[in-house]
This record gives C-alpha cells, structure tokens and sequence, in this order.
C-alpha cells in the first residue's frame, strides 16, 4: 500500500493547486467548509448559508456565525459555530426555518435569499436548510485540495499516546484516523471492525450512504430529471416529485459519468484551440488597456482644454471686474475729499475764512474772484447731488446656467457600438415584436432605428418589395411592427444614434412569418377543465398536468400496464372560418401532452360520456401496431391531435409532411410548436415555430366550432406565447 509520505506527494502536482478558485465560496471567499448544494446546483457554505438566513435576524440565534459577510451590518461576536452533528440535527427535527418563527428561535421566518452565484432567488420552503443536500464530493476534493497546500503538516493518528505518530489510514465507520499499529489493533480480524471502509489519512468524514433530506430514514435511490437531484421512493410516491421524470440512480451515475467524461474529453482534445483562444483574448486584453489609456488621454487633454480655456476666460472677467471696482471707488473717494472741503475749518471754507481776514483790497480781490467762484461752484454741487460713481456691479452678473447645461450634457462624440437583436424575446407574427439589447458597458444613446425588408423572388425585388423599409425613431429596446405579410420571410436590423452619429447596423436576422394571421386566446377553465388533474395559472396562459388525490385513490382500478388516462383542455376562443395560427411551448421534461384542435359538435358528448381508457386503442395515434386504426372511432372523436413527449414529437403512421421523407415517425421537439388551422380548406398544419417548416398536416372535420385543443398526462406543461395571449389579457 502506498504510504502516507508517498500519496502526499501524488497529490502535490500543479493541476490540484490550479482548480482553487473552483473551491472558493462565492460569499466568504474562502475554502468551502461544509458546502450544501442549492436547487439551482451553485453550492455555498453551511454557515454562509445560515449567515444569510440571519442577515436581518441576529438576534434570532444564539451561536454567531464562524465569519462575517463583507458588509454585514455591524460587528459581531466570535464564538464558535455549533458543530455539524448538532446543527443537523436541528435541521432535521424542524428547528431550523420552522415557518411559525418567534423570537428566540434558532432560524427566522426568512427562507429566501438571491444566491450569489446566478442571483436567482432561492426558496427553501418550509423545511429551510433541511432540504438542502451537502456536497460530499466537493468536500473530498477541498479536502485533497488541503493535505496537497499542507503536505508538510501531517494528519496525526488519533489514538497514539504521545508522542503520536502519522497517520496512515482514516476509517470512515469510525471516523478517526490511524498508524498502522493502532488500525491493527482496533481493527483486528475476525471482528465486525475489520470490515470496516478505509481509506488513506484524511479529515473529511462523511457518511457511507446519502439519505433523503425530507425522508430522513430513506436512502436516495432515484435520481429526478426535471429537478436535477437525488430522491427516494417515497418523493416519487407520494411527495413533491410525483409528477416529475426520474431514473435509477445507477442509470443517472452512468450517464453522467459518461456525459462530464465526454465534455471533459471533448475540452482537452480541444486544448490547442482554447490555448489559441486564450492568446488571442490576451492580446485583446493589452489592446483594450493600450486604447483604454489612449481614450483616457484625449478625453483628459479636452479637459485641460476646457479648464484652462476657463481659467483664461476667468481672469479677463475678474480684472474687468476689479478695474471698474478700482474706478469707481477713485470717483467716490475724491467727491468725499471736495466734500470734506465744504466742511467748517477744514478745507474750501477753512481757506475762504482765512482770505476773508486779508485787510488789503486789492490783494482780497485779487484771490477772492476766483475763490467765489469755486465755492459758487461747490454750492451748485451740493444742490445737486449725484454720487461720482455707481456702487452697484448689476452689468457684471453672470448667467452660466447655458454653459452648465452643455457642460452636463457633454458626452463623447465617438460612433456608438451597434445594438444585437435579441432572437430568444423577439417573437414576429402577422405583427412583429423584436427586442434588442447594448453592451453591458455601451453609454446611453439617444434613439433606435429599427429597419426590416421582405425577402422574396427576383421579381419582388425588381417591383421594389425588397427595399428596407424604416420604423419612428424608438427610444426603447424594443417596437412592434405592423402589417406583415402571411407566410413571408424578413429580414431585419437596428442601430442607434447618439449625438446625431449613428452607430453600424446591427447583424441582420432574419424571421419566418406564420402562413395566416395569430389567433388570440387564453385556456379555458371552463368547458372539461378538471382542476384535480390540472393546475392552471392564474393569467390562464399555462397549465401543468399534476397528480391529484383522484388519480391516487383511482389507482386501485389500474392493474395493467397499458392503463391510459389523459386531461383534456380547450382554448377559450373557437374558429369558425379563415385561416389562424398559434403557438406555444411544451416543457421538455413532459411525459405525453396532445396538441392540435377540437370541434364543438362532440365536445360535450365526449367530455359527458368518457371512453374506457384501459386499452391501448384508446389513443389513434398510440402506435399500438395491431393493424389499421378504428376509422369508426376516429369519425368519432372531437380531437385531432399530435403527440408530444419526452423531448420527441411522434408523427401518425399514415404523415402526410411538406417536410420531406419521414420514415423515422420520431423527430426532436421544437422549443417552440405552432398549429395553423385552414378552415375551408378543412387541414390543420403543425410548424416548429422557429423555423416555420411544416412537420405534419392533415384532414379535419370542421363542423361547427373549432377550438386550440391540448391533452395533458404526466407531468405535462404546456405555456402559450405571450404574444397569443396579450389581446385577450389586455381586454379581461
């Protein structure tokens, strides 16, 4: 056996160490400790996990948490964390997320938090954490991931009086580590312990069989396809997965196994060209920080520009200021001082007095002429009052609210990136609906101009059809077009304007119209709507098909395998001429659901004289091969239908498609299925909608009222188009 030393350093090499960021919690970015698996398969801590559930409770557990989250409101206490065992066993006996929370209790009322890794919002009901499953294989792998980062600290055994020695063996029954002569000694042969599992030294213990989170003594043996984990018998039974599709856990770890092992393969083998790959996002990298810092420079020389251009402009203004300022304050300074003048003993009339003391008369009258005449002068100045200047600056004010407004709007003038047309919302009908988005880091632009153009023959664009043909401008990421043409194919492109400069085009796509105009309705809860077998939504443009208790109290009745029973819906809207088309999507996780139409001249006496179900004749297109079909029963029934399940859609025997040879009667199923009703004609045509080839048409009595018709069993989930069910919503 390989020693401890030895395995160590099997481990060591370069790709354990390079898979760390693969073992981080997204929320406390370190090691994963513990880790549980979400319902959306992202895992995260068992603490972090609590840490998030507490967020806006803390004082609703009495054990703080073992870390904080960055920006967790406020310090918290470090004590240590309650170990696993115990908080398991919380979990499991309903203490933790019990839906009737007081205050005081372990775990709040709130079992719903976005996870940090799709942000979708994660609902853990009423069981909380209970119905979460830990992730023991990335436990091993975190563990391996520690011994290879810590390979010169061993793993000591735990039954060695000191000194202890290193440890060579870990016994997962036991759960503690051994030398080899103490795993001798407690393990010795002969006894139950010598069959006990070991494996090489490790700290990760963890339990030898997987057992059901919600049946805590059931061991998960099935593995369910629609949510993607392990279930026991008894949640396919009777619980929450009774409807759902499952599988052997055996078959589940084959094809898997054989699914991971195959995109592994397929990523090595392809190593050259991510390598390649990698090069040149490399030097996109450096481009994007070289032009980057380009742009960074321009944009900043503008501003240096700009600011000093303003700082020129700033100090003309604030001399012109202070000169006037220095001007008038010179005016008013020397009108004071003549005044000061006219002042008793000081000044003019100091030195009027002073002549008037002059005894000579022909000196006096010599200086006194022109003294009178200034006084004169300063008499009619103080009769006649005017400041030498005006202290107010009004002329000076200055309005920048404009060169404000400019500086705000002020935005590069580079030629805006082309907008994508968004095919998975873009939905075109006689009317057509298309959606756009920018780049995530794309500055706002001003306005949308969404062009389309029909492509036909030469002699349609001879005549002009195919000139490209301009919608008002859009201010949003989305328009409607209108008048579309049946059966058509167009081509369609945006760009936007920002700054009067418009952007490139957008790569065009191109759309398939319906070959006749949509056909508007919601289902009808109404007419042979059994609300035990079916659940509908609350807008009506879904049902699912569920087990209700009818079914199970029924299933006594049921004691062969052929045993068939389908639900049966109706649109709320019928037919009775022209030509109408809809289209809707099938869950791909549905077992059998039946879609296409139904006459309402034997709605009522179908619907109020049920057939046996128990034979596989039941169904016409059941591919039961014993001969041809009953053409009495087929006159019969209201229904013309076509199966779907399973991912597949299976074709009748006797096809007729515009589709080409179909010698294999079973064919993938489009995400999306629509149905065109001819009703003079008397044919109703099924389409993959996407791409608007023809699958399968065929005859149809249309007598009466025609009505869209679905035929669910088994978990089957059908939704209508929003685009069928937005006329009749926006009128209810």
């Amino acid at each position: 056996m390989m020693s401890a030393v030895s395995r160590r350093n099997s481990i060591l090499p370069v790709p354990i160490k390079n898979i760390e960021r693969e073992l981080i919690c997204p929320i406390c970015k370190e090691l994963f400790t513990h880790p549980l698996i979400l319902p959306c398969q992202h895992s995260v801590c068992h603490k972090c996990v609590r840490e998030l559930l507490l967020l806006n409770h803390e004082d609703s557990f009495d054990a703080g948490s073992e870390c904080s989250l960055p920006g967790s409101p406020g310090p918290r206490s470090r004590v240590p964390s309650p170990s696993m065992e115990r908080l398991d066993r919380l979990a499991r006996s309903g203490s933790i997320s019990s839906p009737g929370w007081r205050r005081g209790s372990v775990t709040p009322r709130v079992t719903t938090f976005p996870c940090p890794g799709c942000q979708h919002d994660v609902d853990l009901g009423e069981r909380g954490m209970s119905m979460l499953f830990r992730n023991f294989t990335l436990e091993s792998i975190v563990e391996r991931y520690r011994q290879a980062a810590r390979a010169a600290v061993a793993i000591m055994c735990n039954m060695c009086k000191p000194p202890q020695q290193e440890a060579t063996k870990s016994c997962m029954d036991c759960k503690a580590s051994y030398c080899n002569e103490c795993f001798k000694f407690h393990h010795p042969w002969g006894t139950p312990k010598a069959q006990h599992e070991y494996v090489g030294p490790t700290m990760n213990f963890r339990p030898k069989v997987l057992m059901c989170p919600e049946h805590e003594m059931e061991k998960v043996n099935m593995y369910c396809e629609v949510c993607r984990r392990p279930v026991c018998h008894l949640c396919k039974l009777g619980g929450s997965h009774a409807n759902h599709k499952v599988t052997s856990m055996s078959s589940a770890y084959k094809i898997l196994k054989e699914k991971l092992s195959k995109s592994i393969h397929y990523l090595i083998s392809k190593e050259d060209q991510v390598r390649t790959q990698i090069s040149h996002m490399e030097v996109l990298i450096n481009e994007t920080e070289e032009n980057g810092q380009v742009a960074e420079c321009r944009a900043n020389e503008h501003f240096e520009r700009l600011f000093q251009t303003l700082q020129e402009r700033k100090s003309e203004m604030l001399n012109s200021i202070a000169q006037s300022r220095t001007r008038r304050l010179e005016q008013l300074r020397g009108q004071v001082e003549e005044y000061q003048g006219m002042l008793e003993n000081s000044g003019l009339v100091g030195y009027a007095q002073e002549v008037l003391k002059e005894t000579d008369q022909s000196c006096f009258v010599q200086t006194a002429k022109q003294l009178h005449t200034r006084i004169a002068k300063s008499t009619e100045s103080l009769r006649t009052f005017h400041p030498a200047a005006n202290p107010s600056f009004d002329e000076f004010v200055l309005d920048t609210s404009r060169e404000e407004t400019l500086l705000k709007e002020l935005c590069f003038g580079g030629v805006p990136e082309p907008p994508i047309i968004d095919l998975s919302r873009s939905r075109v009908y006689n009317e057509g609906r298309l959606c756009w988005q920018l780049a995530e880091d794309t500055l706002a632009t001003d306005h949308h101009v969404l062009e389309y153009r029909r492509l036909g023959t030469e002699q349609d664009e001879e005549e002009g059809a195919s000139r490209w043909c301009l919608t008002d401008r859009v201010y949003g990421p989305s328009t409607v077009v209108c008048d579309l043409e049946a059966d058509s194919l167009y081509s369609f492109r945006v760009r936007s304007c920002r700054n009067s400069l418009y952007s490139p085009y957008s790569p065009e796509v191109t759309f398939h119209t319906p070959p006749a105009p949509a056909f508007g309705f919601l289902f009808n809860d109404k007419c042979g709507f059994s609300s035990e077998r079916l659940a509908l939504s609350k807008r009506r443009d879904s049902v699912e098909s569920v087990a209700g208790m009818a079914f199970l109290l029924a299933a006594e009745r049921v004691q062969t395998g052929s045993y068939m029973g389908l639900d049966y819906i109706i649109g709320d809207m019928g037919i009775s001429q022209g030509r109408h088309y809809w289209a809707f999507s099938v869950e791909p996780h549905s077992y059998l659901v039946k879609v296409g139409v139904a006459s309402d001249s034997k709605l009522l006496e179908w619907f109020h004289n049920p057939r046996d179900t128990s034979s596989p004749r039941y169904d016409h297109d059941s591919g039961h091969d014993s001969g041809s079909e009953d053409t009495c029963y087929d006159l019969s029934q209201p229904f013309t239908l076509l199966t779907v399940g399973m991912g597949k859609v299976f074709l009748p025997k006797a096809s007729i498609s515009s589709a080409g040879d179909h010698s294999n009667r079973v064919l993938p199923m489009p995400q999306r299925i629509g149905v065109c009703l001819d009703y003079e004609a008397g044919r109703v045509f099924f389409y993959d909608a996407d791409t608007m080839r023809c699958l399968y048409e065929r005859q149809v009595d249309c007598s009466g009222t025609m009505y869209p018709a679905f035929g669910l069993m088994g978990s089957g989930k059908v939704h209508l188009e929003e685009f069928i069910t937005s006329k009749r919503l926006s009128y209810m």
